[in-house]
Parts: C-alpha cells; structure tokens; sequence
C-alpha cells in the first residue's frame, strides 16, 4: 500500500491510497466525524497516484497509464477548515519497516510505516529534523527539508578540470537516493540537493 502524497484545497483535505478498497476519502470539516472511505474501482497496489488541484477542481490521476481516477468540486459552501496539524520532528532511526521520529517538543517517539514516509526518506539521513503533518491526530505525510547536504557514496571518477555545463552522471547518495550531478563531482563529495525536484544543486 503506498499513500499519495494529500491535497489541500478550500479547507477539505483529499487523500488516496493505491490499494483495491478503501483507497479514497474527501474530508471538509474540522468535525467531519461521519467522512467515509470510498473504493475506486481502477485503483490497484501498482497504481502511481498523484493528485493535481487547480482552483477548486481535484483531479487524482494514476500516471502509469493516465487515466483520471476522480475529479471533485471542492464545495463552495463554508466550513471550518479541516486542521491539518504539522509538527517538526527528528528522524531517529529505522528497524525494519517502521521509521521512527521524535517530537522535537515532548521528545516523545512516532513510528511511521515505509509506505507513509519513503518519498521522503530517500533524501533524509537520521538526526535530520522533518515536517510531519496530522490529521485527527494521525500523520499521514512526512516532508523533507527543501534543500539537504548529503555525501556521495558511489558515482563514476571525476574528470580533472572538466567543470563544463552539461555533462551529467548519476550519483548514490548516502540515502540511497540517486541524482544526476556534474561530471566532475567525486565520490565523498557532499552536494546540495533540492528534495523537492531531486536535482543537484551545489558541491558544499
């Protein structure tokens, strides 16, 4: 099961999950104790689910063949907005498939599933503090910091002097991640990298 990363538009909340029931919920009031789930039927475990908003239209799209999935009228009447609570909080460590972080004001621990955080967590490294957000008390995204410095701990030799724009090669990071940096970037290298694109920015 993979959770697509919420929409937030007009104070309702929409997410979506990429399993065969279950897999949809709209939710547009702070109270809204009787939102229910609903079961998309082209919704699958290998669909790739992305939610696109434009003004008040939701659409939510699987980018493996294209289809639209849903699309949605955020309604124009005026509810109290649905309080989506963020929290900044330190990765600590992970055993297995849970992930753990800790409240950087209680200091108390939260462990996260893989399939909620390992968007994320491909540009995280432990000790490194994450915004969490939570709705009715449950967290349902984790959010990188926009720019990170991470080592590389595997790409091709650089080449001596070539500083050219242009040329490219990928580089692991010590995350896991891999992104595309510059030809004469080295291994243990640190560099900048934006989460939000996976694109190299800088050598630090």
């Amino acid at each position: 099961m993979t959770a697509v990363q919420p929409a937030s538009t007009n104070g309702c909340v929409f997410a979506a999950w990429a399993q065969k029931a279950n897999n949809y919920i709209r939710v547009c009031a702070a109270n809204d104790k009787d939102a229910q789930f609903s079961s998309l039927e082209d919704v699958n475990p290998t669909s790739q689910l992305v939610f696109r908003t434009n003004h008040r239209l939701v659409v939510l799209n699987d980018v493996v063949n294209g289809n639209v999935l849903e699309r949605t009228f955020s309604p124009t009447e005026r509810y109290p907005r649905a309080h989506v609570e963020t929290k900044s909080m330190e990765y600590l460590y992970n055993d297995g498939d849970l992930y753990y972080f800790m409240d950087n004001e209680t200091y108390e621990q939260l462990p996260l599933n893989r399939e909620l955080v390992e968007d994320a967590m491909q540009y995280v490294k432990e000790n490194t503090s994450v915004d969490v957000k939570f709705f009715k008390g449950q967290a349902f995204s984790v959010e990188a910091p926009n720019f990170v410095e991470l080592a590389i701990t595997q790409t091709d030799p650089g080449i001596k002097g070539d500083t050219a724009t242009g040329g490219t090669k990928p580089a692991t990071l010590e995350t896991g991640a891999v992104v595309n940096v510059p030809l004469f970037v080295n291994e243990g290298d640190v560099i900048r990298v934006d989460t939000r694109s996976g694109e190299y920015m800088s050598r630090v």
